[in-house]
């Protein structure tokens, strides 16, 4: 196992990569631990360098999911490993959890941030429980991690930030691997840290400009525990569990938790 696969180092320190982590490592309820090289989570890859893809395709990369919108995809489009197999499976028609345009965009310009970021965020996380589109995307998610059966063979997915849709796609897979909920939350807040540098950085940028909008650019910007809590009651409140969730709105079957147990755990 190299360096960046160690426990310790959970967070993959590439140059121009951000939010990039290795899921390999934690433990499942009965005893088992998730195999590392098998299943990395990131932000975009539409900033990586040479020596960026060079490390994914040595470190195994093959699959490549990306959780964007098609608009957001076609302005940044991902960078990768010669031979992977890039899939396209946007959670919305149009970034609901506005990442992707606060990324982009000079901070005295943001006239469309929407006023209260935090009530913002709660609604898109019940679109990723509740939406039509979402429900297909994380459908598919679940086909493509199936698929991802030889050893050593990484499949990565992203969004934009690498924090909400990417968090909800982690929540979705751990919870299909009876990882513990604690183990789970802590790794969906993990991004915080991950994301520190870049998030410091742009809440400086607001502060100097437009401190009126710190708060909400915050609440856009980083993970809280309300968000994914927001989406846990209501995936409770649709499906009574969990496990019911992802066996009847993502059509995940007994014999595929079976099969994902297999390929993702040691």
């Amino acid at each position: 196992m190299d360096n960046a696969t160690k426990k310790t180092h959970r967070i993959l320190n590439l140059e121009n990569g951000r939010n990039f982590r290795e899921l390999g490592g934690y433990k499942t309820l009965d005893g088992k631990t998730i195999k590392y090289h098998k299943a990395l989570r990131s932000a975009g890859l539409g900033d990586l360098s040479d020596k960026d893809v060079n490390f994914l395709g040595n470190y195994g990369l093959k699959t490549d999911i990306d959780f964007r919108s098609i608009d957001e995809a076609a302005k940044k489009p991902d960078k990768m490993p010669k031979g992977t197999k890039y899939v396209s499976l946007p959670v919305f028609k149009e970034d609901e959890t506005e990442a992707s345009k606060i990324q982009g965009t000079s901070i005295p310009d943001l006239d469309y941030v929407p006023i209260d970021g935090y009530n913002h965020m709660l609604e898109a996380y019940l679109d990723m429980v509740n939406g039509p589109q979402a429900k297909l995307a994380y459908q598919n998610f679940f086909s493509e991690l199936l698929a991802n059966s030889n050893n050593d063979e990484v499949l990565l997915f992203h969004c934009s930030a690498g924090k909400d849709r990417t968090g909800m796609g982690a929540f979705f897979l751990m919870s299909a691997l009876n990882v513990p909920m604690t183990t789970i939350k802590d790794d969906y807040l993990l991004t915080n840290k991950a994301s520190k540098s870049f998030i410091d950085h742009l809440l400086s940028q607001v502060v100097e400009h437009e401190p009126t909008l710190v708060d909400t650019i915050k609440a856009l910007m980083t993970v809280n525990i309300n968000y994914l809590e927001t989406a846990q009651k209501a995936i409770e409140e649709t499906s009574g569990s969990i496990d019911n969730y992802i066996r009847e709105e993502l059509k995940v079957s007994d014999h595929d938790i079976s099969d994902l147990k297999k390929i993702y755990l040691m």
